[in-house]
């Protein structure tokens, strides 16, 4: 995979490690190595992240990523369930922070905190906007067959990723690279950004870019309905829905009245002479089982039934599972 291509020129000279104070606003894994990059640029006065919340099937709480990771630092970490109280605010204030780094953090930080540090907030997003401004640009990305996306460090206003444009860092996506994979590199990138973005900014090192809104399109948050496989669509888009909805809410169908979770595919023709409905299974052997689309078609490459364990399209088949002629989707 290449490197990732910035958009600035050559930064200012860099101001000495620490020289600056911080507040970091951020909450799941991906936020992680922008807060380790941060700690290695400034002095992180503290960490804000959301409440810890109850997971698996025993609702244990459990603290965020970023909270485990902050406390291992030996960071002091606050986690409000208000932000517009105007309290917030006025904790921010008395930090006497230069700038907040905002990653990930997952609320809308109203307009009093925006301007509590002396520059602002500043903001990793994972897109090259104005494209796929939101909550899940990474996923949409994907699904929407982009041949590249990125990081855009910006300044952060009112409005849903709306701000001014400091530098952007864009990457290509392969072909089967999955949402999953490609959130762990850009996460990697943001990392990167922080490192040369954060010091060049308080510096003044930038000339901010005001976004073109009329080219601006949205990426909103995730819902589980949307992993439907639509199999009237054309194969390449199915495939890029599939590795767009890794790892979560995960691509599904039915099969025989249950649901199925299609974990990997590949684009293909279908066989000669055996064309069909969208979701009809026009070949299945013990190597592979091949679905219709709208056009062409998809080799299911990884699948997982209701209640079983992964497994590959082909021992799905000799577990006699799936057959020529079955729908999936019906």
């Amino acid at each position: 995979m290449t490197e990732p291509t910035s958009t600035s020129g050559s930064p200012s000279e860099a101001i000495p490690r620490g020289a600056f104070r911080a507040v970091f606003f951020g909450t799941p894994q991906f936020a992680v190595p922008c807060l380790e990059a941060l700690t290695e640029i400034a002095d992180v006065v503290a960490v804000v992240c959301q409440p810890d919340r109850p997971q698996g099937r025993g609702l244990e709480l459990t603290a965020p990523p970023v909270k485990k990771r902050a406390l291992e630092l030996g960071l002091n970490v606050v986690q409000p369930t208000k932000l517009k109280t105007g309290e917030f605010a006025a904790w921010l204030r008395d930090q006497k922070v230069d700038v907040a780094l905002v990653v990930a953090y997952g609320r809308i930080l109203p307009q009093d905190v925006l301007d509590a540090p002396r520059l602002g907030c500043v903001n990793v997003h994972a897109s090259l906007l104005p494209k796929l401004r939101g909550a899940a640009p990474i996923t949409w990305a994907v699904v929407q067959g982009e041949p590249e996306t990125g990081v855009t460090l910006m300044q952060m206003d009112a409005g849903m990723d709306t701000g001014a444009m400091l530098e952007q860092f864009a990457t290509p996506i392969a072909e089967e690279e999955t949402a999953g994979e490609l959130s762990e590199r850009l996460s990697a990138i943001g990392a990167l950004a922080t490192r040369k973005g954060l010091p060049m900014y308080v510096s003044g090192g930038y000339t901010p870019i005001q976004q073109d809104h009329a080219k601006a399109t949205m990426a909103p948050m995730l819902k589980k309905e949307d992993g439907r496989i639509d199999f009237t669509k054309p194969a390449r888009a199915v495939h890029d829905h599939v590795r767009g909805m890794m790892p979560w809410p995960g691509a599904v169908t039915t099969a025989r009245g249950k649901t199925l979770k299609v974990h990997a595919t590949r684009v293909t023709d279908v066989p000669q002479g055996k064309k069909a409905e969208p979701g009809t299974v026009v070949f299945a052997d013990k190597t592979r089982v091949v679905v219709a689309c709208g056009e062409r078609g998809v080799e299911l490459s990884r699948i997982q039934l209701e209640g079983k364990k992964a497994i590959a399209a082909g021992d799905w088949f000799l577990g006699r599972g799936i057959a020529e002629g079955d729908k999936l989707g019906s």
